[in-house]
């Protein structure tokens, strides 16, 4: 095509500079006669204007990649923090984990050192009434019993088993905890700041459930009444719309049915909360109170025999009222080290926990149960068939074998007439 001519007398013509691309639009430019002459063609026009097109397109590329870029590091945020609650709960376990076995140390080394200190101050003090030197044997024999009876009394009061059984549940608590806030991370679509806090919330919850720090924070070994471990965070009651379903034995029952639940399935679960209310929490709350009972009986013992053979020995020697002080403090000495050898060596603390914590697990898995059932919508609930499964694996039972429950949901049936226990795990 035929180039267009400018021309200009005494200057140079001027034309807006392209932006970027701008290579492409080629002028030639002479000068003839002193009038200086630029000539463009229009197709190099079409392709200067279609790279400022371009170019326009590009700049609304990286805006749109921009704000699309302002919007993920936030998901990436949250599934970060998620990350850290998750490595924060493997740290934590390994902890409870260490600290777990030197505790249980601490209870085998308590036990045979206080038996120990006590058997030999018993043997000394037997030997007083016939040894020359009598005054040397009561004396090694009252400093080894006080020291027994200093012994006794610290570990009676921290319960170094009670203590190795907290640390070993915590450390498989912990765990859990680390798995689920994993899965989550990586299951979930989208991370939310919602599944951030309730993943705090859980580390919170098993922080004061099983404190690390032995003095101060430990927990009351002695508490005045029995209540099931808690390690998990407390839900918050929701505020129930106005109009709701006919309410049968203060539950809410469902008129539909959907995302795998039925009236039926409502009724069992319903039955299940019942009877772990009524039986397999409150055995283990009972049975705990009993553990507890004998526990503080023989912690108070302990140290009162051992302290009693201490006086005791100081008279042993020679003579009737040698002789009665040197049985006295021999009789004492061996009650005391049987008593330390029931309380430490059966681990009464452990087994005090341990009731603690089984009934703790029951009374989860009942607000768990009333936790899905209080949602009145059944689409936003976990899908029941994989929520009995849960439930039955929870409790050591079949699917089929919670069909017996569905029954007990009902108020004419007795708590009195209930004989069977829900869980057959423990």
């Amino acid at each position: 095509m035929e180039g267009l001519r400018l021309q200009s007398l005494g200057g140079a013509a001027l034309l807006p500079a392209p932006r970027r691309g701008g290579d492409r639009l080629r002028a030639r430019a002479s000068v003839r006669g002193g009038v200086r002459q630029l000539a463009v063609s229009i197709d190099d026009l079409r392709l200067a204007q279609d790279a400022v097109v371009a170019d326009g397109h590009a700049v609304n590329g990286r805006a749109q990649a921009g704000a699309a870029a302002a919007v993920v590091p936030q998901e990436d945020r949250a599934a970060g923090k998620l990350r850290a609650v998750a490595d924060a709960a493997a740290d934590r376990a390994e902890m409870h984990d260490i600290i777990g076995r030197q505790r249980d140390n601490w209870n085998h080394l308590l036990l045979h050192s206080t038996n120990s200190l006590t058997l030999a101050a018993s043997a000394m003090a037997a030997l007083a009434p016939a040894a020359p030197s009598a005054v040397a044997l009561r004396a090694s024999a009252g400093a080894l019993f006080a020291a027994a009876a200093v012994t006794m009394a610290a570990a009676n009061k921290i319960q170094p088993s009670q203590l190795a059984e907290e640390q070993r549940n915590a450390t498989r608590l912990w765990r859990q905890l680390e798995r689920d806030v994993r899965y989550r991370a990586a299951a979930a679509a989208v991370v939310t700041d919602a599944d951030v806090q309730e993943a705090m919330d859980r580390v919170l919850a098993l922080d004061a459930a099983y404190p690390l720090p032995l003095l101060p924070g430990m927990l009351e070994k002695f508490p005045k009444t029995l209540e099931p471990a808690r390690w998990w965070p407390k839900r918050q009651v929701k505020i129930k719309p106005a109009a709701q379903p006919k309410a049968i034995n203060g539950a809410r029952r469902s008129a539909t049915a959907g995302n795998g639940w039925t009236q039926d399935l409502e009724d069992e679960m319903r039955g299940i909360v019942r009877v772990l209310r009524a039986k397999d929490e409150h055995e283990y709350v009972t049975a705990g109170k009993l553990v507890l009972t004998l526990n503080r009986g023989l912690a108070v013992a302990g140290p009162a025999l051992a302290g009693t053979a201490a006086v005791a020995a100081a008279f042993a020697g020679a003579g009737e009222a040698g002789s009665w002080g040197s049985g006295a403090a021999v009789l004492c000495g061996a009650l005391a080290a049987a008593v330390n050898t029931v309380e430490h060596g059966v681990q009464l603390g452990m087994l005090f926990e341990l009731c603690r914590n089984v009934a703790g697990f029951y009374r989860k898995v009942q607000e768990d149960i009333e936790a899905c059932l209080d949602e009145a919508d059944v689409d936003r609930r976990e899908n029941g068939e994989v929520f009995e499964t849960k439930v039955a694996l929870l409790l050591g039972r079949s699917t089929s074998d919670l069909r017996q429950f569905r029954e007990m949901a009902s108020p004419s049936f007795k708590d009195e007439d209930i004989k069977d226990f829900a869980g057959k795990l423990f």
